[in-house]
Protein backbone atom coordinates (compact mmCIF):
# COMPACT_ATOMS: atom_id res chain seq x y z
CA UNK A 1 0.00 0.00 0.00
CA UNK A 2 1.59 3.29 -1.07
CA UNK A 3 1.52 6.54 0.90
CA UNK A 4 -1.47 8.03 -0.92
CA UNK A 5 -3.63 4.92 -0.59
CA UNK A 6 -2.64 4.68 3.08
CA UNK A 7 -3.79 8.29 3.62
CA UNK A 8 -7.10 7.59 1.88
CA UNK A 9 -7.71 4.51 4.01
CA UNK A 10 -7.21 6.51 7.20
CA UNK A 11 -9.98 9.04 6.48
CA UNK A 12 -12.43 9.88 9.24
CA UNK A 13 -14.69 12.87 9.87
CA UNK A 14 -13.29 15.35 12.39
CA UNK A 15 -15.77 17.24 14.58
CA UNK A 16 -13.46 18.58 17.29
CA UNK A 17 -10.84 21.16 16.34
CA UNK A 18 -8.00 23.01 18.02
CA UNK A 19 -8.16 26.77 17.95
CA UNK A 20 -5.31 27.04 15.41
CA UNK A 21 -6.11 29.22 12.36
CA UNK A 22 -5.65 28.01 8.81
CA UNK A 23 -2.98 30.15 7.10
CA UNK A 24 -4.26 31.67 3.86
CA UNK A 25 -1.32 30.10 2.01
CA UNK A 26 -2.49 26.64 3.11
CA UNK A 27 -6.08 27.46 2.16
CA UNK A 28 -4.99 28.47 -1.33
CA UNK A 29 -2.96 25.25 -1.73
CA UNK A 30 -5.96 23.19 -0.63
CA UNK A 31 -8.29 24.92 -3.10
CA UNK A 32 -5.69 24.72 -5.89
CA UNK A 33 -5.43 20.97 -5.29
CA UNK A 34 -9.21 20.82 -5.54
CA UNK A 35 -9.04 22.56 -8.90
CA UNK A 36 -6.88 19.77 -10.28
CA UNK A 37 -9.74 17.28 -9.96
CA UNK A 38 -11.34 16.00 -13.14
CA UNK A 39 -13.99 18.31 -14.58
CA UNK A 40 -16.51 17.60 -17.33
CA UNK A 41 -15.47 19.25 -20.63
CA UNK A 42 -13.21 21.56 -18.59
CA UNK A 43 -16.25 23.63 -17.56
CA UNK A 44 -15.00 23.83 -13.93
CA UNK A 45 -18.58 24.53 -12.85
CA UNK A 46 -18.02 25.13 -9.14
CA UNK A 47 -16.97 27.80 -6.67
CA UNK A 48 -15.98 27.64 -3.02
CA UNK A 49 -16.74 30.27 -0.37
CA UNK A 50 -14.26 30.29 2.51
CA UNK A 51 -16.12 31.58 5.56
CA UNK A 52 -13.82 32.97 8.25
CA UNK A 53 -15.99 35.77 9.68
CA UNK A 54 -17.05 34.70 13.21
CA UNK A 55 -20.54 36.22 12.93
CA UNK A 56 -21.21 34.45 9.62
CA UNK A 57 -19.89 31.18 11.03
CA UNK A 58 -22.21 31.53 14.03
CA UNK A 59 -25.21 32.02 11.77
CA UNK A 60 -24.19 29.10 9.55
CA UNK A 61 -23.77 26.80 12.55
CA UNK A 62 -27.43 27.47 13.39
CA UNK A 63 -28.64 27.16 9.80
CA UNK A 64 -26.90 23.80 9.40
CA UNK A 65 -28.69 22.31 12.40
CA UNK A 66 -26.74 23.76 15.34
CA UNK A 67 -23.54 21.96 14.39
CA UNK A 68 -21.05 23.81 16.58
CA UNK A 69 -17.96 22.60 14.68
CA UNK A 70 -19.05 24.85 11.78
CA UNK A 71 -18.17 27.67 14.17
CA UNK A 72 -15.13 26.12 15.87
CA UNK A 73 -13.17 24.79 12.87
CA UNK A 74 -10.39 26.94 11.38
CA UNK A 75 -12.32 27.69 8.17
CA UNK A 76 -15.71 26.64 6.83
CA UNK A 77 -15.76 25.99 3.09
CA UNK A 78 -19.07 26.15 1.23
CA UNK A 79 -18.77 24.25 -2.05
CA UNK A 80 -21.16 25.50 -4.72
CA UNK A 81 -22.19 24.07 -8.06
CA UNK A 82 -21.78 27.16 -10.23
CA UNK A 83 -23.03 27.73 -13.77
CA UNK A 84 -23.41 31.46 -13.16
CA UNK A 85 -19.75 32.29 -13.79
CA UNK A 86 -19.68 30.18 -16.95
CA UNK A 87 -22.89 31.71 -18.32
CA UNK A 88 -21.64 35.26 -17.89
CA UNK A 89 -18.10 34.56 -19.11
CA UNK A 90 -19.29 32.86 -22.30
CA UNK A 91 -22.11 35.34 -23.03
CA UNK A 92 -20.07 37.46 -25.44
CA UNK A 93 -19.63 34.47 -27.74
CA UNK A 94 -23.27 33.36 -27.73
CA UNK A 95 -25.15 34.76 -30.76
CA UNK A 96 -28.08 37.02 -29.96
CA UNK A 97 -31.30 35.07 -29.66
CA UNK A 98 -29.57 31.72 -29.22
CA UNK A 99 -30.87 29.42 -26.51
CA UNK A 100 -28.56 28.11 -23.81
CA UNK A 101 -28.92 25.02 -21.65
CA UNK A 102 -27.46 26.07 -18.34
CA UNK A 103 -30.86 25.20 -16.85
CA UNK A 104 -30.86 21.57 -18.04
CA UNK A 105 -30.85 18.53 -15.75
CA UNK A 106 -27.64 17.30 -17.40
CA UNK A 107 -25.78 20.52 -16.71
CA UNK A 108 -27.06 20.53 -13.14
CA UNK A 109 -25.50 17.08 -12.74
CA UNK A 110 -22.25 18.27 -14.36
CA UNK A 111 -21.96 21.22 -11.96
CA UNK A 112 -22.85 19.15 -8.88
CA UNK A 113 -20.37 16.39 -9.76
CA UNK A 114 -17.67 18.94 -10.56
CA UNK A 115 -18.13 20.52 -7.11
CA UNK A 116 -17.99 17.14 -5.39
CA UNK A 117 -14.85 16.03 -7.23
CA UNK A 118 -13.05 19.29 -6.46
CA UNK A 119 -14.07 19.14 -2.81
CA UNK A 120 -12.81 15.59 -2.37
CA UNK A 121 -9.46 16.50 -3.92
CA UNK A 122 -9.30 19.43 -1.50
CA UNK A 123 -10.20 17.17 1.44
CA UNK A 124 -7.38 14.77 0.62
CA UNK A 125 -4.94 17.66 0.21
CA UNK A 126 -6.00 19.07 3.60
CA UNK A 127 -5.55 15.69 5.29
CA UNK A 128 -2.12 15.29 3.73
CA UNK A 129 -1.16 18.62 5.33
CA UNK A 130 -2.23 17.47 8.79
CA UNK A 131 -5.71 19.00 8.85
CA UNK A 132 -9.00 17.24 9.48
CA UNK A 133 -12.23 17.73 7.57
CA UNK A 134 -15.93 17.10 7.99
CA UNK A 135 -18.51 17.41 5.22
CA UNK A 136 -21.69 19.24 6.24
CA UNK A 137 -24.78 18.26 4.25
CA UNK A 138 -26.80 20.29 6.75
CA UNK A 139 -25.98 23.32 4.62
CA UNK A 140 -29.10 22.29 2.66
CA UNK A 141 -31.40 22.29 5.72
CA UNK A 142 -32.21 25.98 5.25
CA UNK A 143 -30.56 26.46 1.91
CA UNK A 144 -32.43 29.58 0.83
CA UNK A 145 -31.24 31.38 3.97
CA UNK A 146 -27.68 30.12 3.49
CA UNK A 147 -27.71 31.29 -0.14
CA UNK A 148 -28.99 34.72 0.81
CA UNK A 149 -26.46 35.03 3.65
CA UNK A 150 -23.56 34.19 1.32
CA UNK A 151 -24.93 36.08 -1.72
CA UNK A 152 -25.03 32.96 -3.92
CA UNK A 153 -26.38 34.03 -7.34
CA UNK A 154 -28.77 32.45 -9.83
CA UNK A 155 -27.50 29.24 -11.48
CA UNK A 156 -25.38 28.46 -8.42
CA UNK A 157 -26.24 26.63 -5.21
CA UNK A 158 -24.44 25.37 -2.08
CA UNK A 159 -23.96 21.62 -2.44
CA UNK A 160 -22.39 21.06 1.00
CA UNK A 161 -20.08 22.65 3.51
CA UNK A 162 -16.72 21.42 4.76
CA UNK A 163 -15.11 22.09 8.13
CA UNK A 164 -11.31 22.27 7.95
CA UNK A 165 -8.87 22.64 10.82
CA UNK A 166 -6.29 21.04 13.06
CA UNK A 167 -7.93 18.03 14.72
CA UNK A 168 -8.49 18.38 18.45
CA UNK A 169 -9.67 14.81 18.73
CA UNK A 170 -9.83 11.90 16.28
CA UNK A 171 -13.00 9.85 16.21
CA UNK A 172 -13.13 6.15 15.45
CA UNK A 173 -13.27 5.00 11.87
CA UNK A 174 -16.69 3.77 10.77
CA UNK A 175 -16.61 0.52 8.75
CA UNK A 176 -17.59 0.69 5.09
CA UNK A 177 -19.50 -1.80 2.99
CA UNK A 178 -17.40 -4.71 1.72
CA UNK A 179 -15.83 -4.09 -1.68
CA UNK A 180 -17.99 -6.88 -3.13
CA UNK A 181 -21.12 -4.89 -2.27
CA UNK A 182 -20.10 -2.03 -4.55
CA UNK A 183 -17.78 -3.62 -7.13
CA UNK A 184 -19.51 -5.33 -10.07
CA UNK A 185 -17.57 -7.04 -12.86
CA UNK A 186 -18.92 -6.42 -16.39
CA UNK A 187 -22.57 -6.28 -15.26
CA UNK A 188 -24.57 -5.39 -12.19
CA UNK A 189 -24.91 -8.36 -9.84
CA UNK A 190 -27.68 -7.51 -7.37
CA UNK A 191 -27.62 -10.91 -5.65
CA UNK A 192 -23.90 -10.69 -4.83
CA UNK A 193 -24.26 -7.13 -3.62
CA UNK A 194 -27.10 -7.99 -1.25
CA UNK A 195 -25.17 -10.96 0.11
CA UNK A 196 -22.33 -8.64 1.03
CA UNK A 197 -24.78 -6.23 2.66
CA UNK A 198 -25.89 -9.02 5.00
CA UNK A 199 -22.26 -9.42 6.11
CA UNK A 200 -22.02 -5.65 6.61
CA UNK A 201 -25.06 -5.68 8.90
CA UNK A 202 -23.11 -7.96 11.24
CA UNK A 203 -20.03 -5.71 11.04
CA UNK A 204 -22.03 -2.57 11.83
CA UNK A 205 -23.88 -4.27 14.68
CA UNK A 206 -20.55 -5.17 16.31
CA UNK A 207 -19.16 -1.67 15.65
CA UNK A 208 -22.15 0.12 17.18
CA UNK A 209 -22.23 -2.21 20.18
CA UNK A 210 -18.54 -1.47 20.84
CA UNK A 211 -18.85 2.28 20.20
CA UNK A 212 -21.86 2.69 22.51
CA UNK A 213 -20.83 0.24 25.22
CA UNK A 214 -23.69 -2.04 24.25
CA UNK A 215 -26.42 0.61 24.22
CA UNK A 216 -26.98 0.37 20.46
CA UNK A 217 -26.64 -2.45 17.94
CA UNK A 218 -29.02 -1.52 15.12
CA UNK A 219 -28.26 -3.24 11.78
CA UNK A 220 -27.24 -0.90 8.95
CA UNK A 221 -30.21 -1.97 6.81
CA UNK A 222 -32.62 -0.98 9.60
CA UNK A 223 -30.94 2.43 9.88
CA UNK A 224 -31.20 2.82 6.10
CA UNK A 225 -34.89 1.84 6.15
CA UNK A 226 -35.51 4.75 8.49
CA UNK A 227 -33.46 7.02 6.20
CA UNK A 228 -35.40 5.95 3.10
CA UNK A 229 -38.77 6.57 4.73
CA UNK A 230 -37.89 10.01 6.12
CA UNK A 231 -39.07 12.99 4.01
CA UNK A 232 -35.72 14.75 3.99
CA UNK A 233 -35.24 18.27 2.54
CA UNK A 234 -38.18 18.09 0.17
CA UNK A 235 -37.81 21.83 -0.32
CA UNK A 236 -34.73 21.26 -2.52
CA UNK A 237 -36.55 20.84 -5.85
CA UNK A 238 -38.47 24.11 -5.53
CA UNK A 239 -35.30 25.88 -4.37
CA UNK A 240 -33.25 24.58 -7.30
CA UNK A 241 -36.00 25.60 -9.73
CA UNK A 242 -35.97 29.07 -8.18
CA UNK A 243 -32.22 29.30 -8.84
CA UNK A 244 -32.70 28.43 -12.51
CA UNK A 245 -31.82 24.73 -12.38
CA UNK A 246 -33.66 21.62 -13.62
CA UNK A 247 -35.94 23.42 -16.05
CA UNK A 248 -35.61 20.68 -18.71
Amino acid sequence: MNEIVSLLMQHRSVRAFEGSPLPEEDLRVIVAAGQMASTSSNVQAYSVIAVTDPALRRELSVLTGNQEYVETCAVFLVWCADLNRLSHAAAKYIPDGSDTYADSAENFIVATVDAALAAQNAAIAAESMGYGVCYIGGIRNRIAEVSALLNVPELAYPVFGMCVGVPGQLSGQRPRLPVDAVLHMNAYDAEKALGSVADYDETMTRYLRMRTDGRKSTPWTEIMAEWLTRPNRLHMLDFLNSKGFLKR
